[in-house]
């Protein structure tokens, strides 16, 4: 069964940092792994802006997150810090979703930066956009010297901000600007699909380690 995805992504600027973070590391994260089905959560941080904030949890299936245990937790049964927290930070990106290309693999444990690619696509384009994306683009990316993983997800469940996520697990965030990436990634197919990306969202960021 192909694996799902929840990704979250905020600018928490507004926040107290200290608070922020222990929201996630202490409550947040912890009460997610508690849900079955969750496999993994990462956390990241902006490279080159520190108060951008990714965390990433890899699901057995994307039915986790109609599961009981999840719903207890949540949307509005989230918890009063949650609620609190969210409201003060500025949310850039949730996606939940079902892995296209490869289906099965999850994020691996020992990547330094991970470089998360998020769109929307012109519907008339949508069929060669996912071609190009499927057999050409995500396997040159994969095959680039510091990608640990290269994968494909599109959107499931309700309230869909965003179609397409594409997550790059990196041994340094300097891979995804290496000549070999833009060799890679600057096709003549890749220059037609351009134009027919909506709503693109680029993260690069470096894996969050907790102070103290």
């Amino acid at each position: 069964m192909a694996k799902g995805l929840l990704v979250a992504a905020f600018d928490f600027s507004p926040a107290k940092e200290d608070e922020f973070h222990d929201w996630y590391d202490l409550e947040h994260v912890p009460e997610r792994m508690r849900v079955p089905g969750f496999i993994n959560a990462q956390r990241w941080i902006g490279e080159e802006n520190p108060k951008i904030a990714v965390a990433t949890y890899d699901l057995e299936s994307h039915a986790v997150m109609n599961s009981p245990a999840y719903q207890a937790v949540g949307g509005d049964n989230g918890s009063v810090w949650t609620k609190r927290v969210t409201a003060i930070a500025t949310r850039l990106l949730r996606f939940e979703g079902t892995q296209i290309v490869p289906g099965d693999v999850t994020g691996p444990d020992g990547a330094a930066a991970l470089l998360t690619v998020s769109m929307n696509v012109d519907p008339a384009a949508e069929a060669e956009f996912n071609a190009w994306y499927n057999t050409e683009h995500l396997p040159q990316l994969a095959s680039v010297p510091g990608v640990l993983t290269a994968r494909r997800f599109q959107a499931a469940g309700e309230g869909i901000e965003k179609k397409y996520v594409a997550l790059y697990h990196l041994t340094s965030v300097d891979a995804c600007r290496s000549d070999a990436w833009k060799s890679a990634a600057n096709t003549p197919w890749s220059e037609k699909m351009r134009p027919h990306f909506r709503d693109l969202l680029i993260a690069r960021c470096v894996k969050y380690v907790r102070k103290g």
